[in-house]
């Protein structure tokens, strides 16, 4: 058995050329810049930045073998400064000895820091290598301004379904680097379940392909059945990039979806987090927010309802809890909505950090010892409730510096319409008290 044989499915089935590459067709088609920029051999320094199985370093290397370039992959789990010095020194000596230009690729290059990132940049500069980078990460967040004014981003996407059919086929088939010649069988229900499993992850797709394939033989069988399939797709979650921009895009649809009184958008949204391994007690905590920000006072059940669930949760764990999540949240969504208190909130602590150590007015003052009385604090206060309706006409609670701020506007939808027409009333009779 050759060492080749030795290498798993995905590394052997890696695309040679642009002919056998999957995906990525709004980069890869003719006229698009990249694509161009492929077939013509003219090196620049760029930045791949997409999911995990789309093709990244595959495309780095078609690249460097287009522009008959060496290709030098280092990573940046395992790599530093010393490691960039010595592929440095070899594309000078290639480039000095054979006129030959370098690709320098770096997986996982938000994992650099700044140094490490800087110590590319004069090399980049006087052409000494090509420099292309993949991540997985926001490029804008874990690339510094310096590497990033000096490289083009292009933005891979997750594969899509016919992608991964054709990356399946081309495994079945090909009876060199793929499983074409231990001819196992598998029908299109089952190749569309592994498609789907995949999620968008030629990686994925191959790993599973050859777990399947390994499985059916040592059974003594030759076909991929729906049930084999089960065995090995079963509890494998969606991909969820937890703590990065993926997971931050995901709940940011949420929210969004809930706001925007999408009821089904944001069950599916949460449904997406949890598939994919979410803690459920951050996303209790930001459910409870969403009651607060932007249903608050126009239907108060809402945060009660969201603080329930997560009580609910907490008490029962998973799978049990889940459900009294997706209960608050569909609630919510469909909640009259204000973000009244929000705008209140903000603009208040924007007044408070301004204006300063105020003094509180001497009538609001609390008064629990002699000199305090004394001194008047408290002495002019008007208790509310000896009030008729229970109101100080015409007082005043603020500093004076702020009398007549306003910062809670209550909507007019739901319980807030109500409480609009009450501080109505009461500004008519502090009109009245002459204040």
């Amino acid at each position: 058995m050759s060492s080749a044989d030795l290498k798993p499915l995905a590394d052997r089935m890696r695309p040679r050329n642009l002919d056998e590459y999957a995906g990525q067709s709004h980069l890869l088609k003719s006229g698009k810049p990249l694509y161009e920029a492929i077939k013509s051999g003219q090196l620049h320094s760029m930045i791949f930045w997409g999911p995990p199985g789309t093709g990244k370093t595959t495309l780095a290397r078609i690249i460097a073998q287009h522009s008959a370039a060496d290709f030098i992959p280092i990573s940046a789990v395992l790599a530093g400064v010393k490691d960039i010095r010595e592929a440095v020194a070899q594309a000078k000596s290639t480039l000095t000895q054979f006129r030959r230009r370098t690709v320098l690729f770096v997986d996982e290059v938000h994992r650099f820091n700044k140094t490490q990132q800087d110590a590319f940049l004069p090399h980049v500069e006087d052409g000494t290598v090509f420099f292309i980078g993949a991540t997985t990460e926001n490029p804008s967040f874990s690339l510094n301004n310096a590497l990033l004014s000096r490289a083009r981003v292009y933005v891979l996407n997750s594969l899509t379904a016919a992608d991964l059919l054709m990356v399946l086929e081309q495994a079945l088939t090909d009876k060199d680097r793929g499983i074409g010649a231990l001819d196992i069988k598998i029908n299109d229900e089952v190749k569309q379940q592994f498609a789907r499993a995949a999620d968008g992850d030629a990686r994925r797709l191959l790993n599973f392909l050859e777990i399947a394939a390994e499985y059916v033989l040592a059974r003594g069988e030759n076909e991929i059945t729906e049930a084999s399939a089960k065995e090995i797709l079963s509890g494998d979650l969606r991909r969820f990039d937890n703590q990065g921009e993926e997971f931050y895009n995901q709940i940011s649809a949420l929210h969004k979806s809930v706001r925007g009184s999408a009821p089904d958008a944001a069950l599916y949204w949460l449904c997406r987090m949890i598939d994919g391994g979410c803690d459920l007690a951050y996303l209790a905590r930001r459910i409870v927010r969403m009651a607060s920000e932007d249903i608050g006072n126009a239907d108060p059940r809402g945060l009660e309802i969201a603080m329930n669930a997560w009580q609910v949760q907490k008490r029962l764990g998973s799978p049990e809890g889940e459900l009294s999540l997706a209960q608050a949240v569909v609630y919510l969504a469909c909640a009259p909505k204000s973000n009244a208190v929000y705008t209140a909130y903000n603009a208040a602590m924007q007044t408070a950090k301004q204006s300063g150590s105020l003094p509180v007015p001497v009538h609001l003052r609390n008064a629990p010892t002699s000199l305090m009385k004394a001194m008047d604090y408290g002495k002019a206060y008007r208790y509310a409730h000896d009030e008729p309706e229970a109101y100080a006409a015409g007082e005043n609670y603020l500093p004076e510096e702020l009398t007549g701020s306003r910062f809670y506007q209550p909507v007019d939808r739901g319980l807030e319409l109500k409480i609009a027409e009450k501080l109505k009333h009461l500004k008519e009779l502090d009109k009245k008290a002459g204040k």
